[in-house]
């Protein structure tokens, strides 16, 4: 089994598994619509370069350029402290990044990226993971490698004080930094679910070119404590052989877990057999652990998020997992796990009640009566949907486009089933056969000038504005506020004049706009501009502005305040109006 993982590892993670994954990938963004000349004299380099997706390769000679970085996932979850008994997780977080120059197209050669920690407002910085963990005492018997103090399975270190290089992906066309071994501790042990890293582009004479300041999110949330610790009050989950009652809570409820799986699989063939395959103690995983052998969940589970692992015949452990706990009962509610509808049965095993990875626009929006409007099942469907067969673990994902279709909304995007709704709208869809054929996820997809859909909106989960302030310290930076990248000015030097051009077929924004959008208009545009300003062209969310705004156009004024949704009467009367 360990050669076969170290094989996984030497060869590098597939692109179908590139990202280690603790965390749903849903959600996207579509690809742009063709642009097309608002005045005689709009610059078709420009064009071409900043709205068709082509990229410069090198940086332009004295030029400025904005840098974009993110998190993958959304969270990354570890075991915790302990390795000693089984590992579900790693320490694996993954850094990507796109330089873009401000005279159009994304920069790809002819630099260097780095990335290092950083403090964030409160003080807190995380430059080390060892002694906060015991993952490098136990990698060579879960993984079969040896790897030095600090570094993680893909070969790159911990966030210091030391910048660490990212290399470029040319089938992704970002810079990445894979495996990042970080741990939710910062360097003076307070835990810190959010910590800040700098990412800094320089030129080849070493000149810094722009900077990035983004989070690698990371929790040890990922706990089956609630129910397998030995002071569980219900005894639903106590083994026949009664509880382990390890002084170490780290240990104790991962002890109890092999215990009762020993007790309910030993019977099986299949498992005494691969107890054999694997070099595990006949007597079973609670003894193989023991005896100082822990156990790799997905040695014999296979999992998408670890390539090569797995069993032929035993369930994948996507689906061993939720299938199992879709029946075990919330020891709060009495519900049992698959019937609930909000995030807290979630939030039993996925971190969780402390850590709130759901704190993107969707996991803050409430309904009328100040509650959750949606869920975790709302894009995910329930603890069966989850664990269906059909699916392929981490990668049949939600889209966005199951929620966001001809100018709406949706609150949930799937059906009874758990199956995505499709809609014949695909303005806001996320990739076809990304990053695999039959998959489209968000984090693999690309939009406006070859951008990834997360550089701008977000990371999975954590989709801007996000309800954690280091999730916002980007896009605070780069526009001066929290939220989507969607100022203009953030990547353009001089913004380009385009009817259809924009991300997601946008319109130019600005005064220019302000005195081409009559004759837009008038040409018969007037019924496109429904989409986002509403059947009534009095505004909706797609119209809103995100900062104050003033235009000017035939010596009048208009302000608008943030949150102010932009409409064709408030100016003149409707889209037919003077």
């Amino acid at each position: 089994m360990n050669q076969r993982i170290n094989r996984a590892m030497r060869i590098g993670l597939s692109s179908v598994a590139a990202a280690l994954l603790v965390a749903c990938g849903g959600g996207g963004a579509g690809s742009d619509a063709g642009s097309a000349n608002v005045t005689a004299q709009m610059d078709q380099s420009r064009r071409t370069s900043s709205d068709s997706g082509s990229t410069s390769s090198t940086p332009t000679a004295n030029g400025n350029f904005t840098l974009l970085a993110w998190n993958d996932l959304g969270m990354h979850c570890v075991d915790g402290k302990d390795y000693s008994v089984f590992s579900i997780l790693p320490p694996y977080n993954n850094l990507h990044a796109q330089l873009v120059s401000t005279a159009g197209g994304l920069v790809t050669s002819g630099v260097t990226l780095t990335y290092e920690a950083m403090a964030d407002a409160t003080g807190s910085i995380n430059t080390s993971s060892v002694g906060k963990t015991n993952f490098w005492t136990w990698v060579k018997s879960l993984f079969g490698v040896t790897l030095a103090d600090n570094v993680g399975l893909k070969g790159n270190a911990t966030t210091s004080m030391t910048p660490r290089p990212m290399t470029f992906n040319k089938t992704n066309k970002w810079f990445e930094a894979e495996g990042i071994p970080i741990t939710p501790y910062d360097d003076k042990g307070v835990k810190n679910f959010y910590p800040m890293v700098k990412v800094v582009a320089k030129d080849a004479s070493g000149k810094v070119m722009a900077t990035a300041r983004t989070v690698l999110p990371v929790s040890d949330e990922m706990s089956c404590k609630s129910c397998h610790a030995s002071s569980t009050v219900s005894s639903d989950a106590r083994p026949t052989a009664g509880w382990v009652n390890d002084g170490d809570p780290e240990k104790d409820w991962k002890r109890n877990v092999l215990r009762l799986h020993d007790e309910k699989k030993m019977t099986n063939s299949a498992f005494t057999a691969a107890l054999n395959q694997l070099g595990y103690s006949a007597a079973g995983l609670a003894a193989t652990a023991q005896a100082g052998k822990p156990v790799l969940c997905a040695a014999c589970h296979s999992s998408n998020a670890l390539p090569g692992t797995g069993i032929a015949g035993i369930s994948p452990l996507t689906q061993a997992l939720h299938t199992l706990h879709a029946s075990v009962k919330d020891p709060i509610t009495q519900l049992t796990l698959n019937s609930s509808n909000n995030r807290t049965s979630c939030y039993m095993c996925h971190p969780g009640s402390v850590t709130q990875c759901l704190r993107g626009p969707m996991g803050n929006a409430l309904d009328a009566s100040g509650k959750p409007a949606m869920n975790c099942q709302s894009c995910h469907g329930s603890m069966l949907a989850v664990g269906s067969k059909a699916r392929t673990g981490w990668l049949s994902q939600p889209t966005c486009q199951s929620c966001h279709h001809d100018g709406k909304r949706e609150l949930s995007g799937v059906n009874a089933a758990g199956l995505p709704l499709v809609w014949a709208d695909q303005r806001f869809a996320s990739n076809t056969n990304a990053p695999a054929a039959g998959f489209n996820l968000y984090r693999f997809s690309t939009g406006h000038g070859g951008l990834q859909c997360e550089s701008c909106h977000g990371a999975t989960h954590a989709e801007f504005p996000s309800s954690q302030v280091n999730d916002n310290v980007l896009s605070k930076d780069l526009q001066g506020h929290a939220g989507t990248i969607a100022e203009c000015t953030a990547c353009h030097a001089t913004v380009p004049n385009t009817i259809t051009g924009g991300p997601h077929g946008m319109h130019t924004t600005g005064n220019a706009w302000i005195s081409s959008h009559k004759n837009v208009a008038e040409s018969g545009g007037a019924t496109a501009c429904a989409y986002c300003h509403g059947g009534d062209y009095r505004g909706t969310a797609l119209s809103q502005v995100k900062m104050s705004k003033t235009f000017t156009l035939e010596n009048r004024t208009k302000t608008y305040s943030a949150g102010q949704t932009v409409g064709c009467y408030d100016c003149h009367n409707g889209p037919n109006g003077e």
